[in-house]
């Protein structure tokens, strides 16, 4: 899925800008790009629970929107039966894509923007921004499609 993809499943245009931007960002600007990306699944998670009349927080920070949002959608790998076929690898997978927005939540916060730096501060580089850029839209391009497929199956059924 590549980022122009994804930015077309969001109706939102305020989501579509921010695509770009971030994509723009880790090569000029790695300390945004990295605070963007943990942005993106923060607007991803918040959307859907908006669409699908969840409540939350405006305290919920992003590994328990994304949490919320995985659980509303049944992609907890607690939601995989034992008899699923690769139920095993299937659990794990869903376990690691559970674990990006954490993840990028803590590289943000003393690598990315959003919080004050000192005169010293040293950012990651292109590269680190690269990685965060690509695990959100690995990360919202699996939960939207999920979402959508859902959204579908409804209709259809």
């Amino acid at each position: 899925m590549t980022a122009e993809n994804l930015k077309n499943k969001f109706s939102s245009e305020y989501l579509s800008q921010q695509i770009d931007l971030m994509v723009e960002m880790q090569n000029t600007n790695p300390t945004n790009a990295i605070g963007m990306a943990k942005e993106l699944i923060e607007s991803c998670c918040k959307t859907i629970l908006e669409e699908m009349q969840i409540s939350y927080s405006k305290d919920d920070d992003v590994p328990q929107l994304a949490d919320k949002t995985m659980k509303a959608l049944n992609l907890l790998p607690s939601n995989v039966q034992p008899t699923d076929r690769g139920a095993d690898a299937i659990k794990a997978v869903l376990g690691n894509l559970r674990a990006i927005p954490t993840k990028l939540a803590e590289i943000r916060n003393p690598f990315g923007s959003g919080h004050g730096k000192s005169a010293s501060f040293q950012g990651l580089e292109v590269r680190h921004a690269k990685l965060a850029v690509g695990s959100s839209i690995t990360f919202v391009d699996f939960i939207w499609s999920t979402y959508e497929n859902q959204n579908l199956d409804k209709l259809e059924g």
